[in-house]
């Protein structure tokens, strides 16, 4: 099988469970909407965007969560629906917010949700400043709305107390711990500390490895009424892969094709994005040069100059070749586990996508 058929089939947006996830999706949002009192024609496109977003995207932390659930055993599928939902609701709620803290404007080539609220309000008249802060209000809200229908999911699941209790304790622990993480990754953008290699992996793994991995199979692992050795198995399994997930976006998001990726490769050069990529650039010669382009690279030849020396710099090599390894031994934990066949296929087929996906 080819690595293109293998990220076809780990990512492919066409499954059996994408109608009922959608559909579900949906109502989870209609039954929100009634629940906000009378508002404005804003607050209303607000929740409408919300829905039209929940429509979209690969669906990939949902599907890891369903997948395991039958593999595991699982039997309720309503139970596992609901958590899916969650999972993704917590994405786009972090989608979201991260497009504020990155001050982005547009994602997939299209406006976001701070970027289309922002161009109404200078429609009508509002200053550059203002319209801004409309968009980015928005944004916040809208993510905190996402972050609150995602927690509703979970604490509705009809299951004993006990294993609600823990559900919930294991989606608060990866929120807490992808919010430190992201919180670790703002505050290394400012470059008031060395930042070394152990340090920028460390981030990875708390900022994108806790929700997009972890979460998902841990919460149907718990559902599903597996045992606490196969939960821990699971964890440092799902670990592993998001951090092969986080290199290659970082590789993506410096040398990737925007149009495929819809992530913009001036973001993480415009806001001084500490990336494994840039720490190990940093022993370069051609580093020091460049150094006062990291974090204001406006210009085109800046961004150019920059990505010339991070690749001369044996940068990009490096990270694929960590990429390379941390994706063997991930395969070697895969193999080890005692996983049944089904799911240690699934996980195989998703970490061999995470390193070679292009988009």
């Amino acid at each position: 099988m080819s690595e293109r058929t293998i990220e076809r089939t780990a990512f492919d947006e066409n499954t059996s469970d994408e109608t009922a996830l959608n559909e579900r999706l949906r109502e989870a949002l209609t039954a929100a909407t009634r629940r906000a009192p009378s508002s404005s024609v804003a607050f209303e496109r607000l929740w409408s965007t919300l829905a039209a977003m929940t429509a979209g995207g690969k669906k990939l932390r949902p599907r890891l969560l369903l997948d395991a659930y039958a593999a595991l055993g699982g039997s309720d599928e309503r139970a596992a629906m609901d958590a899916a939902c969650a999972v993704e609701l917590l994405h786009l709620a972090f989608v979201i917010h991260d497009d504020v803290i990155d001050r982005d404007l547009t994602r997939r080539g299209e406006l976001n949700i701070t970027g289309a609220f922002a161009m109404d309000a200078v429609m009508l008249g509002a200053s550059h400043d203002d319209a801004r802060a409309w968009g980015e209000a928005s944004s916040i809200l809208a993510g905190d709305l996402m972050l609150t229908r995602a927690h509703s999911l979970l604490a509705r699941i009809d299951v004993d107390a006990e294993r609600r209790h823990a559900l919930l304790d294991a989606f608060e622990d990866a929120v807490h711990e992808s919010a430190a993480g992201e919180h670790r990754d703002v505050w290394l953008s400012m470059h008031l500390e060395p930042a070394g290699p152990d340090e920028v992996l460390s981030m990875m793994e708390q900022k994108t490895a806790a929700y997009s991995f972890q979460a998902p199979l841990v919460l149907a692992a718990i559902l599903a009424g597996a045992a606490p050795s196969v939960i821990a198995e699971l964890t440092g399994i799902a670990r592993r892969i998001g951090v092969v997930y986080q290199l290659r976006d970082d590789v993506l998001g410096l040398f990737g094709d925007e149009g495929r990726t819809g992530k913009s490769t001036v973001s993480d050069l415009r806001e001084g994005k500490e990336t494994l990529l840039s720490a190990c650039a940093r022993s370069g010669a051609g580093w020091s040069e460049v150094e006062p382009l990291f974090g204001d690279a406006t210009g085109r030849g800046g961004r150019e100059r920059l990505r010339q020396v991070v690749r001369e710099s044996g940068a990009l090599a490096i990270v694929e070749s960590v990429i390379a390894g941390r994706r063997d031994e991930v395969h070697r934990l895969i193999a080890e586990a005692e996983l049944p066949d089904a799911l240690r296929e699934r996980l195989a087929a998703i970490t061999r996508a995470c390193g070679a996906r292009d988009a």
